[in-house]
């Protein structure tokens, strides 16, 4: 387990030959002497970082941010036990010993180390154009903005690195963790930076990357998270500057044949015909039983990240949104399951990711959207109306009218607050925002208390210990493994 975990730390990777965002081998060492000599190098060093994206989204991420929330809950099988971690997630019955946690720390701190290596090296690479470099050392502190802007939510305090590990020692940080204002501090600078030297968009060739709307994007959230709603206005103000649009067609936001349009920020990029560059969303979230009927082979389907009655109900009256996010499985077999008699005997599953056929079993071809331009509308009414300045309904009616809904005004703060936070809920449902939002706006605790009551008059199979949320479960456990070996102070409560 050390060794593993110094492999990891020190970050050096090399990589095969590679151009394309899509074409690397995230998993093969070098010793590193010899990487980092030429452009070429650094390229393929910087499509790792990316590359690395993928196992995020692959790997039940969605457990941390969705299932955690009142978004979604999971399909029980008495029979089929092997996710039980993921259900103690959705619950709030979680230890240290988590393996979905463990997965996701060990992912973005993968982010975070190879980052560093690349940081720490590029200024010895020459190369021919300066401007290239600079986009670089862009794209990658963006990526470890990203990474640490998702631990500091999950986890609180944590370890904090900036430069490359070059020795095992290193590797190991003696139980220090930085303040959540220190790991803030660094992803703010990080994304001013990358924002400073980011294009605005690329060429088809180069669609994925980080450009200056996404790092402008993730700072105007970091600004909302910090309630610098000032900061957080004027930022994606710039935002709306660089040529985005809603597409006028919502489902065409998730579609594999409209990949990063004209309303994506940014997206985590998957070829379902490039071997291990696969997404795999509705195998993860379909119902139990559907698999031969949804997406034509013999098996069963994941069953995660189940639609819940809370967001089914949460859509007004002739939303166009909710028939595109959620669609109802019918079949005999729902029957044995309690999870469908909300839905009339029914089994809700995301039809966001939803688009067969499939030509193989396990392999989809859907890019995740991590940021939509519909989402920094909203996150630029939310700020707007926190700071009392500028007119936020221009940005919540933009969204609105897109659902075919009528437009709001004349609310008090307090309502119009409420307003935009129901509007985000179901504009960005599913797409990992919502445990984000309810910690966000302080709800969190009320809400899944709230949700908690539901679920367990729905479903009886619920003890009485699960969602009893507490202040000290708004953090997720540090990993029981770096509590042993790095000897990390466990957040309290576990």
């Amino acid at each position: 387990m050390k060794l593993k975990y110094i492999i990891l730390s020190l970050g050096l990777l090399s990589f095969t030959s590679c151009t394309h965002l899509l074409e690397v081998d995230p998993y093969t060492f070098s010793s590193g002497d010899n990487y980092y000599e030429n452009e070429s190098q650094v390229l393929r060093a910087v499509n790792g970082v990316y590359g690395r994206l993928q196992g995020i989204y692959t790997s039940d991420f969605n457990a941390l941010v969705e299932m955690r929330a009142d978004n979604t809950n999971y399909q029980y099988s008495e029979s089929d036990r092997g996710a039980q971690q993921r259900e103690e997630i959705d619950e709030f019955l979680i230890t240290s010993s988590n393996n979905y946690v463990n997965t996701q720390w060990a992912n973005f701190y993968g982010i975070v180390a190879q980052s560093n290596v690349i940081l720490t090296r590029i200024d010895q690479v020459s190369f021919a154009d300066a401007e290239l470099k600079k986009r670089y050392v862009g794209e990658v502190k963006f990526l470890r903005s990203y990474a640490y802007f998702n631990l500091v939510r999950l986890f609180g305090s944590i370890p904090l690195h900036t430069v490359e590990v070059t020795s095992p020692q290193g590797a190991f940080t003696d139980g220090k963790k930085a303040s959540v204002e220190e790991v803030y501090a660094v992803i703010i600078q990080d994304l001013k930076d990358a924002a400073t030297v980011l294009p605005a968009s690329y060429d088809k060739n180069n669609a994925g990357r980080a450009t200056k709307g996404a790092a402008l994007t993730m700072l105007g959230d970091v600004y909302l998270t910090r309630k610098q709603y000032t900061d957080a206005a004027s930022t994606l103000q710039q935002v709306t500057t660089l040529g985005y649009s809603l597409m006028p067609n919502y489902a065409d936001c998730f579609s594999p044949t409209s990949k990063n349009n004209a309303e994506s920020v940014f997206e985590v990029q998957y070829n379902s015909a490039v071997e291990g560059e696969n997404s795999n969303f509705i195998f993860m979230f379909g119902p139990r039983d559907a698999k031969l009927k949804l997406v034509g082979f013999t098996g069963n389907l994941g069953a995660s990240n189940i639609p819940t009655p809370s967001i089914y109900n949460a859509y007004e009256t002739g939303d166009k949104r909710k028939d595109e996010s959620i669609q109802l499985f019918d079949d005999p077999s729902n029957a044995k399951y309690p999870e469908a008699k909300a839905f009339g005997g029914k089994l809700p599953f995301i039809k966001k990711f939803y688009h067969a056929p499939y030509a193989e079993d396990g392999r989809s071809n859907e890019n995740w959207p991590v940021y939509r331009y519909g989402h920094v509308l909203l996150m630029l009414a939310e700020a707007l109306n926190e700071a009392g300045t500028g007119d936020p309904y221009v940005h919540l009616n933009a969204v609105r009218k897109r659902a075919g809904l009528a437009v709001k005004s004349g609310l008090s703060k307090e309502l119009l607050r409420n307003a935009i936070a129901e509007e985000q809920r179901v504009e960005v449902a599913f797409e990992n925002h919502r445990w984000y939002q309810l910690l966000r706006t302080g709800k969190a605790i009320s809400v899944m208390n709230a949700h908690g009551v539901e679920e367990k008059k729905r479903l009886t199979r619920l003890s009485s210990a699960s969602y009893n949320v507490q202040e000290f479960m708004l953090l997720y456990p540090i990993p029981s493994r770096e509590v042993q070996i790095n000897h990390i102070e466990q957040n309290p409560g576990y």
